[in-house]
């Protein structure tokens, strides 16, 4: 479950910190005082994009930290995704700045795709707009198959992988829509190029070498010129360096008996002349050998042009020239072999075929029969929420093409007045009744997969009166099993808190602040009180608002008996 929230330099929050305890834990405070801010804060630690101007104004960076205490089978789950709880504890950490964001589990960098797979093991966030999602097929679909994953999960991959196989072989087989004369050119023309490439002979490093001697020629004029004048001024004419280093190594000899150090600088200059001798006669050597040869030259550039012209038609490079000319062989050979070939691809799709329908109905057969079992949960979740006379309907159809997923589409069917056919959720339902729906399934889903927490943005957006009771004590007792954190309008939900936090906003001299504190018994009568008075709120508002988390406490302890 989660034990610890850390907030700084976020939005209106300098800094926060709460506890959180197991059971329900409630969030109330005023309209605007930052409490969507928090459960941003929460999805933002867990991976979610967010703009860097949810920094804090005059801060350099915002923090987010979540310390989560796991039981022993979440902890092995997290193990198989590289994630290593220490003593119990996974530490997820979000440190954003204005040119980077950094995300760690337990001190180790982690990426937001990971921590996302991790984070699905360690709660569920339902935010305030989510209940529309249920709206779609899709979202209906991934909860069905949610809720039937022990039986349909092998099954969908089965589909899954035979999908993929089908399409492939489909893909390639469109390649072979062509007609005779079609076919024909392009045999022509792939005969041409491959001819071209393999008429050229090309060497591995050929145009490298041929380069670096073409410079050299068309160069030549200028390298003999300069050259020769090295030699001069190197050599050992009247002027040249080599004559008149032997002159001053002559004069050193004739003192450097005289001084050890002027020993050192005659054999320093020694060295000097023997290598300067050396390059002397290098010089020459090249100057010797070096030739132009018009005919090497004219040589070269047709060479050089013929394999650039390569390059400008088939790839950059001699190795990717060849690469070109291998996929035009593939191809050439598929060609010659068109008839063959599509013959056999279309058995092959055929057999594919064959065996992606008898996958998919088998998924089908097991989804209707998990549906089944949902639309039971679901109704007998809905009337505990009190929707009465309620019927709840999953309703199959087929769609005429393949997907990742089978054939199947679905729709979530309901009927909330006796005597009225079951339609569909878009044409019937209210938000609120939509709020009430997903509270049903989440619970479900939850219960099914073990997961430990679960938070609750203002899922009661849109009821009160008797159905803002019942949801109050849905919440209860989804909370005998899980963690809740819910943040909440309602006094009936509220009431029936196991620990109260409240989030208020605080004008100061430095500027806006949203704080969040743990509430006592009496302040949290007194925030009840808040929220069913409002702004004046009387002596019998308060006993009123006693009396509503008294009961409350009263019922929960019963049910726990």
């Amino acid at each position: 479950m989660l034990v610890h929230l850390h907030v700084k330099n976020l939005a209106l929050i300098e800094e926060a910190e709460v506890d959180f305890e197991e059971g329900l834990n409630i969030l109330t405070g005023e309209t605007g005082a930052g409490k969507s801010i928090l459960m941003g804060a929460v999805n933002l630690a867990l991976g979610q994009k967010m703009s860097r101007e949810i920094i804090r104004e005059g801060a350099s960076y915002a923090l987010v930290e979540l310390v989560f205490q796991v039981s022993p089978d979440t902890e092995e789950k997290l193990r198989e995704l590289e994630v290593f709880p220490e003593d119990g504890q996974v530490i997820i950490t979000r440190r954003i700045t204005e040119s980077r964001s950094m995300i760690k589990v337990n001190g180790e960098t982690c990426t937001a795709a990971a921590i996302k797979k991790a984070a699905s093991l360690l709660l569920d966030v339902h935010g305030q707009h989510e209940h529309q999602s249920l709206l779609y097929p899709d979202k209906q679909m991934e909860i069905l198959d949610e809720y039937s994953e022990a039986e349909s999960g092998e099954k969908k991959e089965a589909v899954k992988m035979l999908y993929g196989a089908y399409r492939q072989i489909r893909k390639e087989l469109e390649g072979y829509q062509l007609d005779q004369e079609q076919r024909r050119r392009e045999i022509s023309f792939l005969e041409y190029e491959i001819q071209e490439i393999q008429n050229a002979e090309l060497k591995d490093g050929e145009d490298e070498e041929l380069e670096h001697l073409y410079r050299k020629l068309v160069n030549s004029r200028k390298i003999t010129e300069n050259l020769g004048g090295v030699y001069q001024l190197t050599g050992y004419e009247e002027e040249g360096s080599g004559t008149q280093t032997g002159r001053a190594l002559q004069k050193l000899s004739q003192i450097s008996d005289f001084d050890e150090s002027l020993e050192n600088l005659y054999r320093s200059l020694e060295d000097i002349d023997s290598l300067l001798n050396d390059f002397n006669r290098e010089v020459s050597a090249y100057l010797s050998e070096f030739r132009f040869s018009e005919e090497e030259f004219q040589e070269t550039e047709n060479r050089l042009d013929g394999i650039n012209h390569l390059k400008a038609k088939y790839g950059h490079t001699i190795p990717e020239i060849r690469a070109y000319q291998e996929e035009k062989e593939r191809e050439l050979e598929r060609l010659r072999n068109f008839e063959e070939r599509k013959g056999q691809l279309e058995g092959e799709l055929e057999q594919k075929r064959e065996e992606l329908e008898k996958a998919s109905r088998e998924l089908t057969q097991v989804r209707k029969s998990w549906a089944k079992k949902l639309e039971n949960q679901i109704t007998k979740g809905l009337e505990d929420l009190n929707f009465l006379n309620v019927e709840f309907e999953i309703r199959f159809s087929q769609k005429e093409k393949f997907s990742p997923q089978g054939k199947d589409s679905i729709c979530f069917m309901i009927s909330t007045n006796p005597g009225e056919p079951v339609r569909e959720l878009s044409k019937v339902v209210s938000g609120g009744e939509l709020s009430r729906i997903m509270l049903a399934i989440k619970t479900l889903l939850a219960d099914k997969d073990d997961t430990e927490t679960l938070i609750f943005d203002e899922i009661d957006t849109g009821i009160s009166g008797r159905t803002a009771q019942k949801v109050a004590e849905k919440m209860a007792v989804i909370s005998r099993n899980h963690q809740i954190i819910c943040i909440t309008h309602l006094p009936q939900i509220a009431s029936q808190a196991n620990a109260h936090y409240l989030i208020e906003k605080n004008v100061e001299e430095k500027g806006t602040t949203t704080r969040i504190r743990g509430l006592s018994y009496e302040e949290s009568v007194e925030e009840l009180a808040r929220m069913l008075g409002g702004a004046k709120i009387t002596e019998a508002v308060l006993q009123n608002a006693a009396e509503m988390k008294d009961l409350a406490q009263q019922q929960k302890n019963t049910r726990l008996k």
